[in-house]
């Protein structure tokens, strides 16, 4: 029987585990909370540090799925590969992994804002964040790319604990049954209607995800939720110091994986879209089209970022381009692909399909089958135009 975690055991836990002193258990602090499907624990202790607490969820066999695991090993990884030493102040701050009870323990940082929640909130999509993001992700996947050492260290850790490391979202869009019907409402059957209507949206899907080129480490859940920017960003743009490390955070590596780098980049795009696309006014009676126009946060705003954020992916990594000249177009046809599958999730949670939803799933329409027209449409400029960003002025 696996130890739990739990708010009245964690102290002594962490005394145990040399993760503070005795004397700073005087003023303990400990806030619980079930989020996704980890069980985590904020605990303040009395120096005023911070600890983030996780424990991966057991099934009912007593196994995890070893996602916790698979961070602590990209950690690892880190500290072993020489050029991958600059990441270390972009991802966040790992402590203590405990393999046997699946406990992972995090420095809390402190003065961090979720960055989904910022540009949410405040509406500004300032281009240094997204510039910081794609230099950021350009160094994770120039300096692993083609390397043997890193793709067996990933490998490994892949065979041992977690074989079924890529997630395809499509795949139970494919295997559906007479058992679908009753576990979902029936406004809900529309998506799978929709979906299955188009021949070509399947047959995108399937050459995409049939036609992947795993060449490096990638983060494999890149969303905006995943990244932490630092409050104090504005000061450090002025000062310049967004090249110290500062600006940023890459967290929740617990998907971590020898993958393609187009993945990783058409999942955060799609993060971006979904900004607009969530921000639509959408009704029956109105057009698709009139209703992406009317959208609360235009498209037009997030350009600017969206831009940015590839720009400074290729100026940083333009081997990519030599490598896979079809890259760009992947990495649109993947936030597509990412887009369906935050359709099929919210369907899951919410047990809902509506207009929004609708257009959602027209637009990762427009991005599988029509990647090409679909980046004029993104990113203001064609695939050759954007292929020339790496060679652009500053």
């Amino acid at each position: 029987m696996p130890f739990l975690l739990n708010s009245e055991n964690v102290s002594r836990y962490l005394l145990k585990s040399n993760l503070c002193a005795e004397q700073e258990l005087e003023f303990l602090q400990v806030e619980a909370g079930a989020f996704g499907k980890n069980f985590n624990l904020l605990v303040t202790l009395s120096s005023n540090c911070k600890l983030l607490v996780k424990q991966e969820r057991h099934w009912r066999n007593g196994k995890t799925a070893n996602e916790f695991f698979k961070e602590w090993q990209f950690h690892k990884l880190l500290r072993h590969i020489p050029e991958l030493s600059q990441l270390s102040s972009k991802v966040s701050e790992l402590l203590h992994f405990d393999e046997s009870n699946s406990i992972i323990v995090y420095k809390y940082l402190l003065n961090y804002l979720d960055l989904d929640k910022f540009y949410r909130k405040e509406q500004t999509f300032p281009a240094i964040i997204a510039t910081s993001i794609g230099r950021t992700l350009a160094v994770l996947h120039g300096a692993t790319i083609n390397q043997q050492k890193c793709s067996n260290f990933i490998s490994q850790v892949q065979e041992e604990k977690s074989p079924d490391h890529f997630y395809n979202p499509a795949q139970r869009l494919e295997r559906i049954g007479p058992e679908i019907f009753g576990s979902i409402p029936d406004d809900c059957l529309k998506f799978l209607v929709l979906y299955q209507r188009y021949e070509s949206l399947g047959a995108a899907v399937a050459k995409l995800t049939a036609s992947l080129h795993p060449c490096c480490v990638i983060h494999n859940d890149l969303k905006l939720d995943n990244i932490l920017l630092y409050d104090g960003w504005e000061q450090s743009a002025l000062q310049g110091n967004q090249l110290q490390g500062n600006l940023i955070r890459l967290i929740d590596w617990e998907r971590c994986t020898w993958g393609d780098p187009a993945f990783d980049l058409g999942t955060i795009l799609a993060s971006y879209l979904r900004i607009w696309l969530d921000s639509l006014v959408a009704a029956p009676s109105i057009e698709i089209e009139e209703s992406l126009r009317l959208a609360m946060t235009p498209l037009k705003v997030l350009r600017p970022s969206i831009v940015a954020l590839m720009k400074a992916y290729l100026e940083n990594f333009p081997e990519i381009l030599k490598h896979y000249s079809d890259f760009l177009q992947r990495v649109v046809q993947f936030a597509g692909l990412a887009l369906i599958e935050t359709t099929r999730a919210f369907i899951d949670y919410h047990k809902y399909f509506g207009n929004r939803s609708i257009c959602m799933l027209q637009v990762a329409k427009s991005l599988l089958c029509r990647p090409e027209q679909s980046m004029i449409t993104i990113f203001g400029i064609s695939e050759s135009e954007l292929a020339r960003l790496n060679s652009s002025p500053a």
